[in-house]
């Protein structure tokens, strides 16, 4: 899961290499945090949260394939 994130980050921002996937485990859940330059945080969150909330999407049908619950935190 931690690959899909990092992978769907990188294809959306300007600076890929600034891009940072942290995976924590917590209460039996996967907590992917993701960090990203300063500039790039509009285009990670995008218009109205949209294209956090496609990332957000994908990361759960991965995670119910998995077996697993996860959520995504954009630090």
């Amino acid at each position: 899961m931690k690959e899909l994130v990092e992978y769907i980050a990188r294809a959306v921002v300007d600076h890929p290499d600034a891009v940072q996937v942290t995976q924590v485990e917590e209460d039996g859940r996967t907590i992917l945090k993701v960090q990203v330059a300063d500039e790039d945080r509009g285009k990670i969150i995008g218009r109205q949260g949209r294209v956090a909330e496609a990332i957000r999407t994908l990361l759960r049908v991965a995670a119910i394939k998995q077996g697993t619950r996860a959520t995504l935190q954009i630090d």
